[in-house]
């Protein structure tokens, strides 16, 4: 599609000849139609104003106007307040939710009446014109209190309010009201949102606040069920789980010296298969979990790569799960590896992880016996490669020999039509690792990421140790808990955030309530809440990029827009990094900070970090700490990127106008801020856009975040193998730590995790 500036002018001619009134005149001509037809037209006036086309993008303020005169009424009838222009008694309202069990009771411990009428005070009904059509359908629909009735109660500000005071409710009483005053200052003006559980369950009585879990499942019988056990109590608290399957035993492997028994991976992978869909998360939508599996595995080309697809033995299917796949350096060379005739001749050989560690004999400095996922290519060790080249020399280690590209056209195969397996870089994710001195540097310290491929923390397996029944004839398990990852996110709107200019103000505030989330927490599984509290992990990220990029006359494709993308993001990174050292400062530096990456200063050498401000800013982190011991992660940001009327994360958008369809709602949705300026760049949609372009842009963005990055592939459907071949490749040598989706134009709609999209 192309169009002149010209035709461009003619459109807005057009648009002004149609309504003959400016936006503003139009609102006040509506408002007066509804005060002579009352309220049976109101309504119809209402869903004719739904009607959102390219000519007329700003329409969805005016459909969102007469949403929220609908809210106000509603909540006003539940909350005997007949005034229906006007919030009504916020102590009331959260009297009225805690007498009915809908609020925890720590808003009226932690406030007194006479706080919780000052912070009304803060509450701005004007703020709610800030949202679009969608954005405030979502918010009233998923997220704000109702009664056990479905009765909505609370209006979109006080949301906001509500989960300001409780993220500060153990903020120190001398300065708790203005840390809430910030707080909500912050989500009012959508400069950011936090992810979808604190958003929903936020001063609740019921839920928890943390977007998603990584696990791993230990080469065991009660290994495996006890991980099930942990997705089944998370999924039903609304998290989102990763898995990582790769120290599970093989298909044939021998299970107490007999040969042969072990039924491999993928039948306990449909056992978790059945518990995300029958565990359902808050009674809304069923579980969502992902299983990553090493290319080194056994299992990898017997059955994992074909779970999700439609060919094949539907015995051996989980189609209700997302799969993920660990990938080393070494793989990817061997992938590049040709004759004098450019075929591709690399092996690549498979192994079960519970035959090399009784084969190899490698072992820690506790005597636990290691296998090869256990080790990793440093820049200037190749720990992994020498014990995988041992591996495959030792004449009684049995083994699967393939072509590596014949592995990977599997790959590529599963995910033009699945949209996956997500690629993890496991290397580049370890050697990036803030925080490998816990594990030993060239020991894997993380071995795969979450749903959303953008969590990248130490991980472990936990263990049972013994059971036995105590005095009183109890059955007393003892679990050594392993490091079970945790993910506490929130993310910035750069298009609102940065075009009025106040990340200073923003990251700091913003740290503070992710840090805080911690510590509020009731995560039901109890060495999530130990990893949690030991590395104080949080995952600040950001949404509207593409959104920003329109608003500053910046073409997505251009070399402007990845010098922009290093740039913003160094700035964010600097702030965020300041923010926890000034939390450290105040409260404590998380446990493991000593020895660490910030704490030796090799996190700064490696991101070329030299500027004098950088190297202050260093000198303070050495001294005082940080607070968190992960920082920064990209979400996806699909849910509450709407609610902030912005674009998903850091996508390109879908289309200039395009159809959002769920369950329960259709609606036309227009690109952000469309007017004639902003139309050239947007012009190129996701799947027309240069995705070569797209993996360098966010290579520069990678360089800043600690952890990792949601980013998709869109190919078109009739793409040559050797093509998204070549997209892959250039993910592994600009040396983005995952990609997530590979999103195809013939694909149904993919299914995703709410939970991240913060």
């Amino acid at each position: 599609m192309t169009i002149t500036m010209d035709k461009l002018q003619q459109e807005l001619t057009y648009l002004e000849a149609q309504y003959k009134l400016n936006l503003d005149q139009l609102n006040q001509k509506i408002e007066e139609a509804i005060k002579e037809n009352k309220d049976e037209n109101e309504t119809a006036l209402f869903y004719a104003l739904n009607r959102i086309d390219i000519d007329a993008p700003n329409w969805s303020f005016i459909a969102s106007h007469f949403l929220n005169k609908q809210l106000y009424k509603e909540a006003g009838r539940n909350r005997q307040h007949n005034d229906f222009t006007t919030y009504p008694d916020f102590y009331q309202l959260i009297v009225t939710l805690t007498d009915k069990g809908i609020y925890s009771d720590a808003l009226l411990t932690h406030y007194s009446k006479a706080d919780i009428a000052d912070l009304s005070q803060s509450i701005d009904p004007v703020k709610d014109q800030l949202f679009n059509y969608i954005g405030l359908f979502l918010l009233q629909d998923r997220y704000l209190a109702r009664n056990h009735k479905k009765e909505l109660f609370e209006l979109p500000q006080e949301r906001f309010m509500v989960i300001a005071m409780t993220l500060m409710q153990h903020e120190p009483k001398a300065k708790r009201l203005e840390l809430v005053k910030e707080a909500y200052w912050a989500l009012s003006n959508l400069y950011m949102t936090v992810a979808t559980p604190t958003l929903s369950n936020a001063g609740k009585s019921y839920g928890q606040l943390s977007s998603c879990f990584i696990d791993t499942v230990d080469d065991s019988l009660d290994g495996i069920y006890m991980n099930n056990w942990d997705v089944a109590r998370l999924s039903k608290d609304g998290g989102g789980i990763g898995v990582y399957y790769g120290k599970v035993r093989a298909l044939g492997s021998d299970i107490k010296k007999f040969k042969g028994h072990s039924s491999g991976v993928i039948p306990w992978i449909k056992l978790l298969n059945d518990t995300a869909v029958s565990v359902d998360q808050l009674g809304q939508r069923q579980g969502a979990v992902s299983i990553y599996l090493d290319v080194f595995h056994k299992d990898i080309m017997n059955g994992f790569l074909d779970l999700k697809t439609n060919n094949g033995d539907e015995r051996r299917k989980a189609h209700d799960i997302f799969t993920g796949v660990s990938i080393p350096d070494l793989f990817m060379e061997q992938l590049e590896k040709t004759d004098e005739a450019g075929r591709s001749i690399g092996k690549w050989h498979t192994f079960c992880p519970h035959e090399v560690k009784q084969v190899m004999g490698w072992k820690d400095e506790t005597g636990r016996a290691l296998g090869l996922e256990d080790f990793y290519d440093e820049t200037d060790k190749r720990y992994f490669t020498e014990k995988y080249e041992e591996a495959v020399n030792h004449p009684l280690l049995s083994r699967k020999t393939y072509r590596a590209m014949d592995i990977m056209a599997r790959i590529m195969m599963a995910q033009l039509e699945t949209g996956t397996p997500y690629m993890f870089y496991r290397d580049e994710v370890n050697r990036k690792n803030a925080n490998k001195h816990v594990h030993g540097r060239g020991r894997t310290s993380i071995f795969a990421s979450n749903l959303c491929t953008e969590i990248t923390q130490n991980m472990s397996a936990t263990m049972i140790v013994k059971e036995y029944i105590d005095d009183e004839g109890n059955s007393v398990i003892v679990r050594k808990p392993g490091e079970f990852v945790v993910c506490n996110l929130s993310s910035i709107n750069l298009a609102r955030a940065v075009t009025d200019d106040v990340l200073t103000r923003l990251i700091p505030i913003q740290v503070r309530m992710l840090d805080n989330v911690i510590d509020l927490n009731t995560i039901t599984v109890a060495q999530a809440n130990l990893t949690n509290q030991t590395y104080r992990a949080i995952g600040l990220g950001t949404y509207g990029w593409h959104h920003l990029l329109a608003l500053k006359n910046i073409y997505w494709e251009s070399d402007e827009a990845s010098n922009y993308a290093d740039e913003l993001y160094e700035e964010i990174s600097y702030l965020t990094l300041q923010a926890s050292m000034t939390l450290a400062k105040e409260k404590s530096p998380y446990d493991k900070f000593k020895g660490s990456e910030f704490d030796n200063g090799r996190y700064f050498k490696d991101r070329h970090y030299e500027s004098d401000r950088w190297h202050q800013l260093q000198q303070a982190i050495q001294t005082h700490g940080l607070r968190n011991g992960y920082l920064m992660a990209v979400a996806p940001n699909s849910s509450t990127a709407k609610i902030g009327g912005s674009t998903d994360g850091i996508d390109p958008i879908y289309a200039l106008m395009y159809a959002e369809e769920k369950k329960n709602f259709k609606f036309k949705v227009t690109v952000p801020d469309l007017t004639p300026k902003t139309y050239p760049y947007y012009l190129k949609a996701r799947h027309e856009l240069d995705q070569i372009k797209s993996i360098e842009q966010n290579a520069k963005r990678q360089r800043h975040i600690d952890q990792a990055i949601s980013f998709n592939l869109y190919v078109r459907h009739d793409i040559k193998a050797k093509e998204l071949l070549d997209l892959h490749l250039a993910s592994y040598h600009n040396k983005l730590k995952t990609t997530y989706y590979v999103r195809s134009t013939s694909q149904a709609e993919i299914n995703e995790c709410v939970a991240c999209h913060s």
